[in-house]
């Protein structure tokens, strides 16, 4: 840089030297002194003129002859032009990798904006999704997937869970749809082909069920026989085992019936129809029947009613899953202990609680709860009768009312499973005054 403007001064005063050499034979020294400004202006006029012609043409060509400053600049765009060509070539290369490995792929890559527009996808967006590449860009994405489940996954911001929908173009093909957020508002959806996956789970569910649904006649015909055994003056020893086997019956018809169940709720992600539900009724026939429940145990169960909201969906699957977690309190909290049930609504839904001042659980073991047969404990649940598939239930019964399951434990301090309804799913109800007692209905 300093040695350009070196040159470039240095230019200018021979040219004013030799000007006024000439003014000076002519015997007018400002004269000459004007005509060598004007001389060294219009050589940098010129120079500027060939230097812009070359930066404005094919950028392959040669940059302009010159000296001096003029020279020095030229061979300084010329390098910066040439680096710039260099990247570009890197950046179209990766582009380009980036296009043919996406195209490869199986799964729809489809690039979304801050506005929700279209910005770019793969061919496989165009196989499972429908996009066309000529009408569809710079669409907004829920003009294209108008599916009101995907529309409220997408509104609600919140992707810690993938959605399964049926694909927009092929009615026999099941999607796994997984976005992620970046940049400024941006979005990234991925959308999965599961249709051999969910065959394969149709499968192994109809196993479970016909299997199950086989069980049910030998559990029956043996609990018959050994209730009419039991009956009988039969000696001690095989009257406790008889009694035994009784039990281990019973506890086997549980399992079936919560199978049967599950494997029904598996078979779709969503109710069928919604309709309303009166809650506080529903609330205080599971505080009725945990209570009988906890008759020996004589535990403090307390029902706290936020009345003036309902909730829609199946009456029978949410009452499956209120009383899931209920009896869980009942059954794995110590004796004379406190069971809080709770309803509270608020601007973002619904919230059914149930908390206890029970042992606790581990943290470890919090992401695992609602796997099937997953049991902090054996011998405890073993002792309990539980079937380990209860809160399997309660996770797909909220699943199919778009609402999610929050565990909160404590060594010590108890725990809160709480149940969070979206605020769609709320519905204004009246309440007779004679049934909004929030008063706790302890057991004496």
């Amino acid at each position: 840089m300093y040695r350009s403007r070196f040159l470039l001064l240095q230019s200018l005063l021979l040219t004013l030297l030799l000007a006024s050499l000439i003014g000076w034979f002519l015997g007018d020294l400002r004269l000459g002194a004007l005509l060598g400004t004007l001389a060294w202006a219009g050589h940098s006029i010129w120079q500027f003129q060939r230097l812009l012609k070359w930066v404005q043409q094919d950028p392959q060509d040669e940059p302009p002859d010159a000296s001096g400053a003029w020279g020095d600049l030229c061979y300084a765009l010329y390098r910066r032009q040439r680096a710039a060509q260099e990247r570009e070539t890197s950046l179209r290369g990766v582009i380009r990798r980036f296009q043919q490995s996406s195209a490869a792929l199986n799964d729809a890559i489809v690039i979304i904006d801050q506005h929700n527009h279209l910005e770019w996808w793969n061919r496989s967006a165009e196989t499972l999704l429908g996009f066309k590449t000529k009408s569809d860009r710079r669409k907004s994405i829920l003009n294209l997937l108008r599916d009101p489940r995907f529309v409220r996954y997408y509104r609600k911001g919140q992707y810690q869970e993938p959605l399964e929908l049926v694909s927009p173009r092929d009615p026999n093909m099941t999607l796994l749809y997984n976005i992620i957020q970046f940049g400024e508002g941006d979005r990234l959806l991925v959308a999965r082909d599961i249709s051999r996956l969910k065959r394969l789970e149709q499968t192994r569910q109809t196993f479970v069920a016909n299997a199950s649904h086989e069980l049910r006649t030998p559990l029956t015909v043996m609990r018959g026989y050994l209730e009419t055994f039991l009956e009988q003056d039969l000696p001690r020893p095989l009257l406790r085992g008889l009694s035994q086997m009784q039990q281990q019956t019973q506890r086997m018809e549980s399992l079936v019936r919560d199978l049967l169940l599950l494997s029904r709720l598996e078979s779709s992600q969503q109710i069928q129809s919604e309709e309303p539900i009166e809650i506080h009724h529903l609330l205080k026939r599971i505080q009725r029947d945990a209570l009988i429940l906890s008759a020996e145990k004589q535990q403090q169960i307390t029902l706290d009613l936020d009345a003036d909201k309902d909730l829609l969906g199946q009456e029978s699957e949410l009452y499956s899953a209120f009383s899931n977690l209920v009896f869980n309190a009942v059954r794995y909290t110590p004796a004379q202990s406190e069971i809080r049930i709770r309803w509270q609504t608020d601007s973002s839904g619904g919230h059914f609680s149930v908390c206890d001042n029970g042992p606790g659980i581990e943290a470890m073991h919090l992401p695992r709860l609602t796997e099937r047969f997953y049991r902090v404990d054996e011998g405890r649940s073993s002792e309990s009768g539980g079937t380990g598939l209860g809160l399997s239930i309660v996770k797909h019964v909220l699943m199919r009312h778009g609402a999610r399951l929050e565990i909160q434990s404590k060594i010590g301090q108890g725990s809160c499973f709480i149940c969070h309804f979206p605020a769609d799913l709320l519905t204004q109800v009246e309440i007779d005054a004679s049934e909004t007692d929030n008063n706790a209905l302890p057991l004496h």
